[in-house]
């Protein structure tokens, strides 16, 4: 079965795709239940397309909101009703003792709480609020992070385990970007919007180090469309928001939101 579906992922993908159809399998054939860590949405399209194939296995899906972008999912065979199933999340409240502190964002908070040597998979999605940081965490890890985290970059901070339920929603700040371009080549528009030169793009791209929808993209010639969104290690992401007509010399009108 595993074969059939390789040819649809990227070969570096094919470790999770192992694993995922372990527990869909052993779900189905076992009836065994599986509740993952933290899956980014790639990891979640791969695993809901192996569920989608097994005739006897269903999933949850949980990750604090309907905003949600990382969430934990709960594999079991089908006659399980997995509304009340207990998904072990917890909302780590990190809030800025100094009345005057610098501006954090996500990457300092994340920075922070993997340095305390905590897996990334065990970590939801962080959201940078008006003061301080909501992280969506395992139940397992509140504990230690409440009590281990006293800092980030510099800052003293103060911690608060909450229910789920408590979880703020985080407004989402793009810098809107619009150019032409002489076409929707991967390549082309992420070297405009990083600012770097068509042959520098290519190292990150070519390295593995870009990823489309969160899936690896090692084509610079890879045609963008409207509502992809696509990350470039070490320069941010950013969402194709429009692609607009043509100019009178051919280009296209391409607007991009850079997350910041």
């Amino acid at each position: 079965m595993k074969n059939e579906v390789y040819g649809h992922f990227h070969p570096d993908e094919r470790q999770f795709v192992d694993r995922a159809w372990e527990w869909v399998s052993h779900a189905g054939e076992y009836h065994e239940v599986k509740l993952t860590d933290f899956l980014d949405p790639r990891q979640g399209y791969i695993l809901q397309s192996l569920v989608n194939r097994h005739p006897d296995v269903i999933v949850r899906w949980e990750g604090g909101d309907q905003d949600a972008e990382r969430r934990r999912a709960i594999i079991a065979p089908d006659y399980r009703d997995l509304n009340a199933e207990d998904m072990q999340m917890k909302v780590l409240a990190i809030t800025p003792i100094e009345q005057k502190f610098q501006a954090l964002e996500h990457s300092d908070y994340m920075g922070s709480i993997l340095g305390l040597g905590i897996k990334r998979s065990k970590i939801g999605d962080i959201r940078v609020v008006e003061n301080g940081c909501h992280a969506v965490v395992t139940s397992d890890i509140a504990d230690y992070l409440a009590i281990h985290l006293n800092g980030v970059h510099r800052v003293s901070v103060s911690t608060e385990i909450l229910p789920l339920s408590a979880l703020r929603s985080m407004e989402v700040k793009l810098e809107m970007m619009d150019f032409t371009v002489a076409s929707l080549r991967l390549d082309g528009i992420a070297a405009d919007v990083c600012r770097l030169s068509r042959s520098k793009i290519l190292v990150p791209i070519k390295g593995g180090r870009v990823r489309v929808n969160w899936k690896v993209e090692e084509d610079p010639s890879f045609a963008l469309k409207e509502g992809d969104m696509v990350s470039v290690q070490g320069f941010g992401r950013f969402k194709v928001m429009e692609i607009g007509g043509l100019t009178k010399k051919g280009r296209y009108h391409v607007q991009v939101g850079k997350f910041v």
